[in-house]
């Protein structure tokens, strides 16, 4: 109650407007991109506690340390090591497999900074899960935030990801020079 209340409260008061598509009706991997501004994770809380989906969400090792640790999992994050970021598909996966259910919000696009390309472990996750992708967005030139199509992945890695790449083909982020074109570095069936 308290969450979509600061939610409502955020986009009266936000030069951002939420549009797109609705909530997905069960647990999905929620995409973040462009993800090129730390305000990304505020625009992302905002859209989830509006609608009500109950998040993780992947972020680096560090941002859990000291203070910011309880608070952090309190939001719903989920630390990765990047020295081997591998083993957390297979704990994310171990964890919905066990029963838990959230939609997880996964940064393919990595940093904050312009990468070469995504990384692959939002793709890895929803197929091991069965979970559908939604992708959300954020978008300066329209000063516009939300969720766009949720779909299943078809485990066609060239055609799942143009489809990707034409929904966030007009999407800029909030620093548009900082934005990774949606693509994997193996995207070979």
């Amino acid at each position: 109650m308290l969450r979509r209340l600061v939610a409502r409260t955020y986009w009266a008061c936000s030069r951002w407007t939420l549009s797109g598509e609705r909530a997905p009706d069960r647990p999905s991997v929620l995409i973040g991109a462009p993800h090129t501004s730390n305000w990304d994770f505020v625009l992302m809380l905002a859209i989830s506690w509006w609608y009500g989906i109950d998040i993780r969400w992947l972020g680096k090792k560090s941002l859990f340390s000291g203070w910011r640790g309880p608070l952090m999992r309190k939001l719903g994050g989920i630390p990765v090591d990047r020295a081997d970021p591998s083993r957390v598909v297979g704990e994310v996966v171990e964890r919905i497999r066990a029963g838990e259910v959230f939609g997880l919000v996964v940064t393919p696009d990595g940093t904050r900074g312009g990468n070469e390309y995504w990384k692959s472990g939002f793709y890895r996750i929803a197929r091991e899960t069965g979970m559908p992708v939604t992708l959300g967005f954020v978008d300066r030139t329209t000063m516009t935030t939300g969720l766009g199509p949720t779909f299943e992945l078809t485990g066609d890695v060239p055609a799942d990801m143009d489809r990707i790449r034409a929904f966030y083909a007009d999407k800029s982020g909030l620093r548009p020079e900082l934005r990774t074109e949606p693509r994997l570095r193996d995207e070979r069936a």
